[in-house]
């Protein structure tokens, strides 16, 4: 079986070996390196380009975001996950448009974390509810001072309802899996769906969906 190789980066010396230890348990992943601070977590990747780079945003020397933003720049196959205790809706767009492949709660349950990890390794996205919660908020809020713009911008996109509804969707953090079941249709169609929506929203990937479907809706 092929492993999935990662690196963690926290301040803490509990949570990275602690996180090391569940990891290491599982037969698909194992811990190639830990780090202290988002410098350190960036000479790693660049030394072992691994398949998965855990990050906790505040950490000394270097924070989380600059750490991810470096990683992206130096090692574009690594996919990062950012790890925090902290449900900052300026952290999660920053890392998020930044190019993490998703945020993780440090307190989430291990089976969760666990699965996250998998879903992102096979190229999805993982927002948990709580986050994604936090940030339609924040959405909400900016809706009340956009109204007219975003209308505007809406009828620009001519967005199918469809569409809208996948939009709204992927705000609230459901993979794709989540999104056909929600639809009651195929995951293949529902996939389709999602590359129309990208297509006019001119983005590639969920992160960018997301920044940009945040100012929208």
């Amino acid at each position: 079986m092929e492993q999935l190789t990662i690196i963690i980066a926290d301040d803490q010396l509990l949570t990275r070996e602690g996180l090391r230890t569940i990891l290491d348990l599982e037969d698909d992943m194992q811990v190639v390196g830990v780090a202290k601070n988002g410098r350190e977590a960036c000479e790693l990747a660049e030394a072992l380009r691994p398949d998965l780079a855990l990050l906790d945003i505040q950490m000394p020397v270097m924070d989380g975001i600059s750490a991810l933003k470096r990683i992206k720049a130096s090692c574009p196959n690594t996919r990062v996950l950012v790890l925090t205790t902290f449900i900052d809706t300026d952290y999660i767009v920053d890392a998020m448009a930044s190019g993490a492949s998703g945020y993780m709660l440090k307190d989430m349950d291990g089976d969760k974390m666990l699965a996250s990890i998998r879903d992102v390794a096979t190229g999805q996205f993982v927002l948990p509810a709580a986050v994604a919660a936090k940030l339609a908020m924040r959405m909400s809020a900016m809706a009340g001072e956009r109204g007219e713009l975003r209308e505007s911008d809406l009828k620009r996109l001519q967005l199918t309802e469809r569409e809208r509804e996948i939009a709204r969707l992927i705000m609230r953090g459901l993979n794709n899996r989540e999104i056909a079941d929600t639809l009651h249709v195929a995951e293949g169609t529902a996939r389709n769906y999602i590359s129309n929506l990208y297509g006019k929203l001119d983005v590639v990937d969920r992160a960018q969906a997301i920044v940009k479907l945040q100012s929208l809706f």
